[in-house]
């Protein structure tokens, strides 16, 4: 792992939209015909790991009116104010933050620092003309440094070329934010065509020792779309199922529970044998919840455990736990 890093990724996902119901914490955007959209949105960080499928649910920060402040909140605010509330027990751990290019801002960039985090942040040509500005002259004076790696990937070998360049200043003005620049071109080796292709922003010095890692490290940012968003909207939790937004933090408190109960079935797959053999078995999320659901209406159990043994024994699985054991 880079440097012994935590990796924590910040994206944020919409869990609640109507255009009749809405709270005073709803945010608003205006559709055609004069319509308008009420919305709930959240960051939701979580912690992941190079070759580990599941991701670690942390505290979300909601994306909600503020006191004192007359714009419309936004994801970049929130971002900064989980940074503020969760540094505290995060930093000593070694945290890198990762985010998409709406966090590649300098502001973003000197609180993380300030905080005490580490940053990868996806960084886009259009987005920061100016820095590519200064790349092209870099480029042209040969000071950009590159590298080429293989590795095996399934039944693929991919070629990843990475090219970087240390100490280039994110924006223009006398106090800009000198940063170090990443880019990385995964190829397939046998047949040239391109598989990946993404720009990175980080304050980790480049090397030719760990720049493939800091590229890949960024590269993995998608876990959180894919491992999280993903399988809260799409596996069994109902993340985006319009609860209502109540008078004021009904939609907020429904997605805090959703986000407790992943985060324990994440922990219990990892702790408890019982649990970790059922969702072996019933792999898909939502079979496992249905079982459960049909099981809990007409039967009484003493406890998680008698529950566990239950469906155990129905599956005939209690042999594979003793073989196990």
């Amino acid at each position: 792992m880079l440097d012994q890093q935590l990796f924590v990724s910040l994206d944020g996902t919409q869990y609640f939209s109507s255009q009749a119901l809405h709270c005073r914490n709803c945010l608003t955007r205006q559709l055609s015909r004069g319509h308008t959209l009420y919305y709930h949105t959240a960051i939701t960080p979580v912690l992941v790991c190079p070759g580990h499928a599941q991701v670690i649910a942390l505290a979300p920060e909601y994306i909600m009116p503020q006191d004192g402040h007359a714009q419309q909140d936004c994801e970049q605010a929130a971002g900064k104010r989980w940074m503020t509330q969760h540094a505290a027990p995060l930093v000593p751990h070694h945290v890198t933050l990762r985010g998409d290019d709406l966090s590649s801002k300098a502001p973003f960039c000197a609180l993380a620092l300030h905080q005490g985090f580490n940053f990868i942040l996806v960084c886009k040509p259009d987005a920061h003309p100016k820095l590519y500005d200064r790349l092209a002259l870099w480029q042209a004076q040969g000071a950009i440094t590159q590298c080429e790696q293989r590795r095996r990937q399934g039944r693929v070998t991919e070629g990843a070329i990475s090219r970087f360049l240390n100490e280039v200043l994110l924006q223009g003005g006398k106090q800009a934010l000198a940063v170090n620049w990443v880019e990385m071109t995964v190829v397939n080796a046998k047949t040239g065509a391109q598989l990946y292709y993404n720009t990175f922003i980080t304050n980790h010095r480049l090397s030719m020792a760990n720049v493939a890692q800091v590229a890949q490290a960024g590269r993995g940012r998608w876990k959180i779309a894919n491992e999280n968003h993903n399988v809260l909207k799409t596996k069994g939790y109902h993340l985006e199922h319009t609860f209502g937004p109540g008078k004021q933090y009904l939609s907020a408190t429904m997605l805090s529970l959703n986000l407790l109960a992943f985060l324990f079935h994440t922990v219990l797959e990892w702790s408890a044998e019982r649990y970790a053999l059922l969702r072996q078995v019933l792999a898909r999320r939502q079979t496992f919840f249905e079982d459960i659901r049909a099981l809990t209406r007409y039967r009484v159990f003493e406890s998680w455990q008698h529950l566990m043994d239950f469906m155990l024994q129905g599956l005939q699985l209690e042999s594979k736990l003793v073989l196990k054991a």
